[in-house]
Formats: C-alpha cells, sequence, structure tokens
C-alpha cells in the first residue's frame, strides 16, 4: 500500500488536518502524532507544518502562540468559521468521490 497510499493522501491530507482541528485547536507536533497513532506512519512532521503553513495563509485557521515548558513558544491552530465551510465542501467532495468509487467496485451499477 505503500506509494498508492502516499499518493492518495497527496491530495487528502489537508482535509483530513481540517477535520482534526474542527474537534480541537492542536500543534503540528500533536497533529502528527495523531495521525501517526491512527495508522499513518510515513507521515513526516515537515509535511504537516508546511500544510499547516498554507491553511493558515488561506485564512482557513487561526493561529494563537502559546508558550512552551522548553524552546520557542508553540503555533495552536484552530478552525475558523472560513475553514469551517471549506472542511463541509470538503466532505461533499469526498463523498461524491467514494459513491462513484464504490459504483465502480461493485461493477459500474
Amino acid at each position: 500500500m505503500g506509494k498508492q497510499l502516499t499518493e492518495m493522501l497527496k491530495g487528502t491530507l489537508e482535509g483530513i488536518v481540517l477535520a482534526i482541528l474542527s474537534g480541537r485547536s492542536a500543534y503540528g507536533y500533536e497533529i502528527t502524532a495523531w495521525l501517526r497513532d491512527q495508522g499513518f506512519s510515513d507521515i513526516a512532521e515537515g509535511t504537516i507544518y508546511a500544510l499547516l503553513v498554507r491553511v493558515e495563509q488561506r485564512g482557513l485557521v487561526d493561529v494563537e502562540k502559546v508558550p512552551s515548558e522548553k524552546g520557542p513558544p508553540r503555533k495552536v491552530y484552530s478552525l475558523n468559521a472560513q475553514g469551517r465551510a471549506y472542511l463541509e465542501e470538503f466532505w461533499r467532495t469526498w463523498s461524491f468521490l467514494a459513491e462513484r468509487l464504490e459504483q465502480l467496485r461493485e461493477g459500474g451499477k
């Protein structure tokens, strides 16, 4: 599954991260650790940080710098109204694709 999973994740990882943030605020390492706990063991921290920068620049998340016991302050990300609207559209698109793929798998019914 390795390479194929990696390729499929490229198109969906943004939605996955926004879905995580819809439940609670989190910082980059927390998101990466949660994804790894869920079986996405090949995801690099750098991938998540780059994605977080992109969604921040697009105005989909709010960012708060929170003091850290070790090192510089952590950037804690939370989904804002624009991000929630984007996530809703992501789920609509996901549902559409999943239905079409299931039809194909069942023989084009």
